[in-house]
């Protein structure tokens, strides 16, 4: 690795190595290491030009193995098509609590109009659309997250990417 290609990004940026290790996920000591010359896994690699908003390979200087070459010219596609897939789950988890809140919905309204229970239950269906979001994003970076960052690793959850772009961090 270029060792100085990467501090001089982080610089430009006006960013600490504490900053970088925020905004990638790696830690400080792995951007010290990178930073005095050490090799990279591939997974990092993609992580930190995701951070610097650069292509992976800026952040070489030559690549002396074509086999490694040709595995760094793939990782912003493999990259890409993790965070499709990813996202996607996500959706459909979300479509599936939709569908499950509509459900109930419909549920209470039946069971609420036939008097079979009282119209203070319905009180219930409010709650959990009230605490939707709430309870998704719990839901999703509790449970889903870490299973989706293990099977697809050069990939972001959906949550820290939105909030880091709504918030100008990005």
């Amino acid at each position: 690795m270029n060792e100085s290609r990467i501090q001089q990004l982080r610089i430009t940026r006006g960013w600490t190595q504490e900053r970088l290790a925020s905004e990638s996920g790696v830690a400080v000591r792995t951007i010290q290491r990178l930073e005095s010359g050490k090799d990279a896994n591939l997974e990092t690699v993609a992580l930190l030009a995701a951070a610097l908003e650069v292509p992976a390979t800026e952040l070489f200087g030559t690549v002396e193995r074509p086999s490694f070459e040709k595995a760094v010219d793939g990782l912003e596609e493999r990259t890409a098509v993790q965070q499709v897939r990813r996202d996607a789950t996500v959706r459909a988890w979300r479509s599936l609590y939709t569908a499950v809140g509509v459900a109930i919905t419909i549920l209470f309204i039946v069971l609420t109009s036939t008097r079979t229970i009282p119209g203070v239950a319905f009180l219930f269906v409010g709650l959990y659309w009230a605490a939707d979001s709430i309870l998704m994003r719990f839901l999703i970076t509790t449970v889903l997250d870490p299973r989706l960052d293990v099977r697809y690793p050069l990939s972001q959850p959906s949550f820290g990417r939105s909030d880091r772009s709504s918030s100008g961090l990005r």
